[in-house]
């Protein structure tokens, strides 16, 4: 890792210039204070003397001796800061000429543009938060959902890290013991206890497990539940999507087959985000390109959690069955919801009563819920955000818990169980001692690169590549 950068003193916008009344600019580094005596002029002593964690009020100089602007200057002192270093923060007026302006002279006076992420690097190289705290930075500024700040906020205070330090220890506990047994082997003697080693090594692969098996849901929090919007052509599919992101997102005609590739939108309902994807329609084709969505149809009901089945009621019993069924047995209903959605409500007569129509469904296998809707009006609409919110209740987490949403980790835990289950086999083998602590030291090895204990330079370019340049 080139550590010579982290020499520099740093400085960049926090917030984007002119898209508020206030631009925030972030200096980091060894000569912060003294950079700021250069740049600012202060009503009252100087920023190197200033007391941390104080308010200083100031003007900056353009270079003909008038005032660029006045501004409030937060003063932070190592180690009490973001980044562990010596910090400051000027609030200026939110003009991005100013903006520009102070960042030449802060450059002018010694500092230099911060790269994207490099605060959080500095605070994660500086022992601020680890490696998984310093990602749950990048998720909280993204956050879309209250959900996905919930979660992103509890990784940041470091319940996730927790969780981990407890296995890496226990990991350390097994080692430990090994070890020493390994410093005496002339003489023969055992010090593991191999009821002990067994015990922890099972509590250590049940929450491995605990946390690979939370990834499903812990990605969904972030990226979006998938919903899979599916049914026969025509039956109003793209109609439902452009009436719940409330948006004219798919192209609505007459002409079956309109929509021949996959269409997704995002929607926010109760505070979680919901991915919504139009498919195109299920029918038996010989239009090569309609066969080719119809085939990307199937592969997102699959993938999704919750899969809408779209009936039109206008059409025949025997038609709808079919379509039912082949949706129905083309899921898990052990990890997937399906909601059939009888829609074209408004197209029935008055007298119709619709809650006897198509009494096939209740015959699949599926726990089927049943919604009447009309896209096109938008009745029943409410009642199934209500029921798509109902589908995550069973899913709500509590502050203390541990979900994995970083698919960087899910691969690293999978790594330390891999490695975890061959001690396992091993230590029932009869295996020698240095053998069964080197799969320990694996194990620790993808902990480790999880937490940062383990990493390279250029782990932590492709990490930190992805923040804001504030951050």
């Amino acid at each position: 890792m080139n550590l010579a950068r982290y020499d520099d003193t740093i400085a960049a916008p926090a917030t984007i210039p002119g898209t508020g009344a206030i631009t925030v600019i972030r200096l980091s580094g060894g000569r912060t204070f003294d950079i700021l005596d250069k740049v600012v002029t202060f009503s009252h002593g100087s920023a190197s003397e200033a007391l941390p964690n104080t308010i200083k009020y100031g003007n900056i100089l353009n270079s003909d001796g008038s005032v660029l602007d006045e501004v409030l200057v937060s003063i932070f002192r190592a180690p009490h800061s973001y980044t562990g270093e010596d910090s400051a923060e000027i609030s200026c007026h939110a003009s991005s000429y100013i903006a520009s302006e102070i960042l030449r002279l802060l450059c002018d006076a010694g500092a230099r543009s911060a790269e994207a992420g490099e605060f959080t690097r500095r605070a994660f190289i500086n022992g601020k938060m680890d490696l998984s705290q310093a990602e749950a930075v990048a998720d909280v500024i993204s956050a879309n959902s209250s959900a996905s700040l919930h979660l992103a906020m509890s990784q940041l205070r470091g319940n996730y890290s927790s969780k981990l330090n407890v296995l890496h220890d226990k990991l350390l506990e097994m080692s430990s013991l090994l070890e020493l047994e390994l410093d005496f082997s002339e003489e023969d003697v055992e010090f593991a206890d191999r009821g002990k080693l067994s015990s922890l090594l099972e509590d250590v692969l049940a929450h491995i497990r605990m946390l690979k098996d939370s990834f499903k849901y812990g990605n969904e929090i972030k990226n979006g539940v998938p919903v899979a919007i599916a049914g026969r052509v025509n039956a109003g599919k793209s109609t439902l999507l452009n009436a719940l992101s409330g948006e004219e997102r798919a192209i609505v005609t007459d002409i079956p087959g309109t929509t021949r590739d996959t269409l997704e939108e995002t929607v926010i309902i109760d505070g979680i985000l919901f991915r919504f994807i139009d498919t195109a329609g299920l029918r038996d084709t010989d239009d090569p390109v309609e066969k080719i969505g119809v085939s990307r149809s199937y592969e997102k009901l699959k993938k999704a959690s919750v899969v809408l089945a779209v009936i039109d009621v206008t059409s025949s019993e025997e038609e709808n069955t079919a379509s039912i069924t082949d949706i129905a047995k083309r899921i898990d209903p052990k990890n997937q919801k399906l909601i059939v959605l009888f829609n074209k409500t408004d197209e029935l007569a008055p007298n119709i009563n619709v809650s006897i129509l198509n009494n096939s469904v209740l015959s699949t296998e599926n726990k089927t819920d049943i919604i009447y809707i009309s896209a096109k009006t938008g009745f029943g609409l409410d009642e199934l955000k209500k029921r798509l919110s109902e589908t995550q209740k069973d899913k709500t987490f509590n502050s203390d818990d541990a979900i994995v949403t970083n698919l960087r980790h899910f691969s690293a835990l999978a790594e330390a169980e891999k490695y975890l289950l061959h001690l396992k086999s091993a230590m029932s083998s009869g295996v020698s001692n240095d053998l069964l602590a080197e799969d320990l030291r694996q194990a620790n090895y993808a902990l480790g690169i999880i937490t940062g204990e383990v990493t390279t330079d250029e782990l932590l370019g492709n990490i930190f590549a992805h923040f804001c340049i504030g951050k």
